[in-house]
């Protein structure tokens, strides 16, 4: 058994003198031509003031003030002060494109500007020392975006978001070419998979900065009271039962109890996790070893295992910590921000919301996402009168406290949209949203709660972030518990799709806007490798949907899949989406035709449109099995195009069997349900008889159809900061006269070889994406999206390498054989 964390704890509190006054921070966040963004956490409480300035000489020279706001930082506990604060217009300056800005802050309890409070930490790319960036381009060819997913600090390899770092310093006096916007996509903390000695510093940095340890309620002994334990009384390594029994988490039910072994509780554990996964102000300088902690020898090596992998990435901090100051930064929420499976289905709400630890935990983690995340991507709620505003007041009210408030305990989890509980079955409350169940958010007091959904609209482009966690449509019915939900609800579709959209054409069409291309941010993917969906299938037929979320891929519900299509061609003919969540990088090319008319010669569709889907994950979490299916044996498996047709009602499909001498023909039995969804496969058989599935007449023509084209991955190139040298080589075999060393040699450079590790269609190391564009108003030369994943090479781990995906933005791909 470990001991607790109190050692470390009385030790941060002894030295919180001697640290810096910015614990975590600057994050450049929401950046528009009127207003920036930066959030900051400080160990003591003041008004910081945000300066923007225009810079010369490509971003070398400070100029004037453009931009200036002032606020008072948020109280969260004795020693964690955070403040969002925002800079508006001085002289009703705006910031362009082409152009580089730069941005100071100053606080009232120092004298010191940001790059004295920093000391020797670098955060520019200047000599003048203050963060820098640039605003979205005029002309969609300068564009740039990068995005990424999936940052577990105890995952496989190494840590890709530093690499960042080094492609802004490359292109740091370039005003279009470095990038414009950074999206986190998903998982940006892990509040379930978490390594020992990372809960272990995570107690003790949360509980010195609150100032007091929180009463965790594990049970309910009597109608008021409750079992309670403090977060330094569940020790790392010894969490996995509580978990379960009474936290009703599932991360665990992949028979792999380790999963939760460590499962962050507290609201300082989500916290700190911040804190640390940001900045590398709190780390320790050397952790203490296994054998000081542990009695138990497997116990000791793990620790020291999980402190090396820790210690791998620790080191490069202070480069994530400039790359995120110094490009606008954009987040939203997966499910590991919380907990593995984190409101997937309706057996998983009720499981952990209706018991009282993991009904705390959820809402510690939504409060610490609230603050570290969600108040930078929109600020605008979190002002003076609105949710946000009042959710910063309930938590530090529930702070200073020391969590013993109720009432603003129960203000917080209004604010955050935790439904409230049914006292007859002390399950969540869950209303009918047309024909699905969602959340009830309905609070007697009328509390509005806070959106984690939000748009962005520059010169050229809109990116339309999308909260597919919190806004899900349940299946109705006592045996739809494990269903996969529609990830978006009716009234999730009106609010997070339809009326972003509306409202960009109204601004096209009062001369307001010129937008000409739509970005949509999906945590899960639209569509995964054939795999993955067959072993979801099989798992959900076995009713095991929390071994490999069952239901958290679009393409599992077709019909909300469909719906989901059918809103976004209704205004758009082209579409890209940025997703991460499923471990590797990839990209595919979707044709979409709708609108069929029957009377033309062709019986052609009347509109068509194209949806790109650019994948990039993880930042830090690969595996064995994502590094095999990066390879050229993935190559002999290779996706297959797929092509889907639908109908609005019911059609009349007709099955055509052959067999030598016989053909015979039946009717196929429609679902009930609308509207009908079918895969299409063409002509199949076995030798001895040959069947077909097809039209019984021309009224059942489809609505609409979809062909998906998997997009080739090129070959892989030097990223341009690396210096020039051969990346042909391969790592040099040290002679052995040993036969079983020689033989492991032998298959480490055949593994690390790189024809082996050049594979045709994903990227399964830990990588980041760069997203361009290729416009053209011409039709001879079509338009293309470019998604540039980085990542580091086997045959060559001191380098960094690229590779490519060029996807078209036109309509391809062959209409099924329906037609």
């Amino acid at each position: 058994m470990p001991v607790s964390a109190s050692r470390y704890h009385i030790q941060l509190t002894e030295r919180l003198s001697d640290l810096p006054l910015l614990l975590a921070g600057p994050i450049l966040r929401r950046t528009e031509s009127n207003a920036v963004t930066v959030w900051v956490a400080l160990k003591t409480s003041c008004v910081v003031t945000l300066n923007v300035y225009a810079t010369q000489g490509d971003g070398s020279i400070i100029d004037s003030l453009l931009l200036q706001g002032t606020a008072s930082t948020v109280p969260l506990g004795q020693h964690l002060h955070i403040i969002a604060v925002t800079a508006k217009p001085v002289n009703s300056a705006r910031l362009e494109p082409g152009q580089i800005y730069a941005y100071n802050l100053s606080f009232s309890n120092s004298d010191q500007t940001l790059p004295q409070v920093l000391g020797c930490e670098k955060i520019s790319y200047f000599s003048h020392q203050l963060p820098t960036f640039a605003m979205p381009p005029a002309d969609l060819n300068d564009l740039r975006l990068v995005h990424g997913s999936c940052r577990k600090l105890n995952g496989g390899g190494q840590d890709a978001l530093p690499l960042l770092d080094d492609l802004i310093d490359y292109y740091a006096k370039q005003p279009n070419a470095r990038p414009h916007q950074l999206f986190f996509t998903g998982d940006q903390i892990y509040g379930d998979d978490v390594a020992d000695p990372l809960l272990w510093i995570a107690t003790a940095v949360g509980d010195s900065l609150l100032g007091w340890e929180e009463n965790l309620p594990l049970y309910q002994t009597s109608t008021t009271g409750y079992e309670y334990r403090k977060p330094s009384e569940l020790k790392p390594g010894e969490r996995a039962e509580i978990a379960d029994d009474y936290g009703g988490f599932t991360a665990m039910h992949i028979n792999c109890p380790e999963k939760a072994k460590s499962h962050l509780f507290s609201l300082g554990e989500y916290f700190a996790t911040y804190l640390l996964v940001w900045s590398p102000i709190l780390w320790l300088g050397e952790f203490p070893k296994g054998a000081e902690l542990y009695q138990d020898s497997k116990q000791a090596k793990r620790w020291d295992k999980e402190v090396a992998v820790l210690s791998e990435s620790i080191g490069q901090f202070w480069k994530v910590r400039r790359a995120i100051a110094n490009v606008p930064t954009y987040m939203i929420c997966d499910d590991h921000d919380i907990s593995d499976d984190w409101y997937l289905n309706r057996a998983w709400c009720n499981r952990v919301l209706g018991k009282p630890l993991g009904r705390r935990v959820v809402q510690n983690g939504l409060l610490a996402y609230a603050i570290f995340q969600a108040w930078g991507n929109t600020p605008e709620q979190f002002e003076l009168g609105k949710s946000g505003d009042k959710l910063l007041k309930a938590a530090v009210i529930w702070s200073k406290s020391g969590g013993t408030d109720q009432n603003a305990s129960e203000t917080i989890s209004k604010c955050l949209g935790l439904p409230e509980l049914n006292p007859k079955t002390n399950l969540p409350k869950l209303k009918l949203d047309n024909d699905v169940l969602i959340l009830d958010r309905d609070y007697p007091d009328g509390t509005i709660p806070l959106e984690w959904h939000y748009t962005l609209r520059s010169l050229k482009h809109e990116v339309i972030v999308l909260d597919t966690r919190t806004w899900r449509g349940y299946p109705p019915g006592e045996n739809e518990e494990i269903a996969p939900p529609r990830l978006l609800c009716p009234t999730a579709f009106l609010n997070q799709i339809q009326h972003p959209l509306e409202l960009t054409e109204t601004l096209k069409h009062t001369h307001t806007s010129d937008i000409e291309l739509t970005f949509v941010i999906l945590p899960t993917n639209l569509v995964s490798l054939q795999i993955i969906d067959i072993v979801q299938q099989w798992q959900l037929e076995k009713g095991n949907v929390f071994d490999s979320d069952v239901g958290d891929a679009w393409n599992l519900n077709e019909v909300a899949l469909s719906r989901l299509l059918a809103e976004l061609f209704q205004r758009r003919r082209a579409i890209v989406v940025l997703s991460g969540d499923i471990h590797y990088s990839a990209a595919l090319h979707l044709s979409y035709w709708w609108g069929c008319c029957p009377k033309t010669p062709n019986r052609e569709f009347e509109n068509a449109g194209v949806l790109v889907q650019l994948t990039a994950s993880p930042f830090k979490n690969s595996e064995l099995k994502t590094h095999v299916i990066h390879t050229k044996a993935k190559s002999l498996v290779p996706e297959p195009s797929q092509d889907w047709v639908g109908w609005n009602e019911p059609p009349q499909l007709i099955e055509i069997q052959i067999m030598p001498g016989i053909v015979r023909q039946f009717d196929v039995e429609m679902p009930d349900t609308r509207p009908i969804v079918r895969l299409v496969h063409g002509a199949r058989g076995n030798g001895q008889i040959v069947w077909k599935i097809a039209l019984k007449d021309c009224n059942s023509l489809p609505d609409w159809q979809y062909h998906i084209e998997w997009i080739k991955r090129q070959k892989a190139r030097l990223a341009p900061w690396v210096r020039k040298q051969s990346i042909l080589a391969n790592s040099p075999n040290k002679k052995s006269t040993e036969w079983l060393t020689l033989l492991k040699n032998s298959v480490s450079i055949l593994w690390q070889n790189r024809w082996i590790q050049e594979g045709s269609e994903v990227v399964g190391h830990n990588n980041f994406g760069l997203i361009s564009v290729k416009w053209s108003q011409n039709s001879e030369n079509p338009s293309a999206v470019i998604q540039d994943i980085y990542w580091r090479p086997t045959w060559k781990p001191s380098s960094v390498v690229y590779s490519r995906y060029s996807v078209p933005l036109s309509v391809g791909g062959d209409r099924s054989s329906f037609l």
